[in-house]
């Protein structure tokens, strides 16, 4: 499988959702359809993002405080809400394939019957789950910026994708 270059996606604290200096990086039809999602979690974990499920997303606004998360479209297809009430629309089909850093808000605005993901975390991290809470909102940015960027890109493994892109950008916010 080749792999295509990711969309890069921004979103600013909007006052609501915290996000992060990083892009929400998007790989459109990245994976084969129809999508054998057994292989696919099997390439995942090869790659160390494991702790996998399969589901919807929440129709609710929430993000991670502790992990970056992947969220490949298996079957069906839905309008997702990114980055929070300020953020923006996207509609994904199957092969679609998010990775969301850490803090970046993500919610399901509408989907199809049949709409499926597979999700999963770099090292089989468990995510905590924040919602717009303002009594949590200065620790959850604190979690946020401690989160490691991942050793791999959960497609294309250690030397491509992720690790380049957001390698690069961490080292522009240093500098």
């Amino acid at each position: 499988m080749n792999t295509p270059l990711p969309e890069k996606v921004y979103f600013q604290d909007d006052g609501v959702i915290p996000n992060d200096i990083l892009p929400l990086l998007i790989y459109r039809k990245a994976i084969d359809t129809p999508v054998n999602a057994d292989k696919l979690d099997q390439q995942l974990a090869g790659n160390n993002w494991t702790n996998s499920w399969r589901d919807g997303i929440y129709p609710f606004h929430h993000y991670h405080s502790n992990t970056h998360e992947v969220l490949t479209v298996i079957e069906g297809s839905a309008v997702l809400q990114l980055g929070g009430p300020k953020g923006e629309r996207l509609e994904v089909q199957p092969g679609d394939v998010l990775i969301i850093p850490a803090g970046v808000g993500h919610k399901c605005v509408s989907h199809s019957n049949d709409f499926l993901v597979l999700g999963a975390y770099p090292d089989g991290l468990e995510p905590d789950l924040q919602r717009e809470d303002e009594q949590i909102r200065a620790k959850a940015k604190e979690n946020i910026g401690k989160v490691p960027l991942p050793l791999t890109d959960p497609l294309s493994g250690a030397s491509a994708g992720l690790v380049l892109i957001w390698g690069e950008q961490q080292n522009k916010n240093t500098h």
